[in-house]
């Protein structure tokens, strides 16, 4: 039997210097080609899994494992996990001064694949990207987020994400900032993404229902305290879209 693309088994985290716990038992499966949403109030660890899941320090795994393709990557760090093909779109994502979009794609790349791209061969593979996500070709000799508004650093994520061809990827909050034309904007790139890359797992952390009626995941999950408490479909967004968290005490 193949193993599932991404798996998670009763998590558990807390921070690395308080050791305050933030993440109590997190069980969640994603399947190749399958889009996941996880949805919850603030402060419900939605930020924190996503982190955790890419290997950040801030934060000390205590219990259960995460495991890709089948193997424990649980202790790895996170640009081995990077390398192996796990993706983090950030909520905020960091301004680099002196570095260009397009030197950074080129050394991101060189480290997940070991291909080591001339800076002109790179911006041939990314003119096509830019024009699928409405960014200005100048765009990639900017340094990187350094003046950028909400809606380019969120293009420029999807845009890493394309470059990169990940086989798992973790969207933080990517519609968090944007209003509606950038919204659709960011999610057609997702789905174009999808298209090249069908056998892609996503998990989609967000706030709104608004993503989710671009991208229409297979499954949405409810986390609350550091739980899943509920995971359904379509269904759970639009009530929470309709009623807020009163259900599920909060």
């Amino acid at each position: 039997m193949t193993a599932p693309l991404f798996e998670i088994e009763g998590l558990c985290a807390v921070t690395t210097g308080g050791g305050v716990d933030i993440l109590n038992g997190i069980d969640l499966t994603v399947a190749e080609g399958e889009v996941h949403a996880l949805m919850g109030p603030n402060g419900s660890g939605k930020s924190t899994l996503a982190n955790v899941l890419l290997g950040s320090p801030e934060y000390a795994v205590t219990g259960g494992s995460i495991k890709f393709r089948g193997e424990d990557i649980t202790e790895w760090d996170p640009d081995i996990r990077g390398k192996a093909g796990v993706f983090l779109a950030f909520q905020y994502p960091q301004e680099i001064p002196g570095v260009s979009v397009i030197n950074f794609l080129r050394q991101a790349l060189s480290a997940r694949k070991g291909i080591d791209l001339s800076v002109l061969e790179l911006r041939l593979a990314i003119m096509e990207w830019m024009e699928r996500l409405e960014m200005d070709p100048s765009f990639g000799e900017r340094y990187l987020n350094e003046g950028f508004s909400g809606g380019e650093k969120k293009r420029n994520e999807i845009l890493q994400m394309a470059i990169l061809e990940p086989e798992m990827a973790i969207l933080d909050e990517t519609d968090s900032g944007l209003d509606i034309d950038a919204l659709r904007v960011v999610a057609r790139g997702v789905q174009e993404v999808r298209e090249d890359r069908p056998e892609m797992g996503a998990l989609v952390i967000t706030h709104y229902q608004r993503l989710l009626d671009e991208l229409q995941p297979d499954k949405v999950h409810i986390i609350v305290d550091g739980t899943i408490l509920e995971s359904g479909g379509m269904e759970l967004a639009e009530e929470l879209e309709r009623d807020g968290y009163l259900r599920f005490g909060v």
